[in-house]
């Protein structure tokens, strides 16, 4: 497993998050190749998930592309 310094990172959250500190979704840019990804309500020490660039275009692409539909 691959650690990352993450203590420069700048955080950005989704345009689809609310303003009221509900459902927050963060990425960080400039990780060649990965894409660390957080929970914004967890806070700084909260857990992060490094993704594969690859795999999140194409997360970012099936939602842009609505695929994804209600159970």
């Amino acid at each position: 497993m691959r650690e990352y310094d993450l203590s420069t990172a700048r955080w950005r959250k989704s345009t689809y998050s609310d303003q009221n500190g509900g459902s927050c979704v963060e990425i960080a840019d400039d990780f060649p190749g990965v894409v660390p990804v957080r929970d914004s309500k967890a806070g700084a020490d909260g857990p992060v998930v490094a993704v594969p660039a690859s795999a999140w275009s194409a997360f970012i692409g099936a939602v842009k592309n609505a695929r994804f539909t209600a159970a």
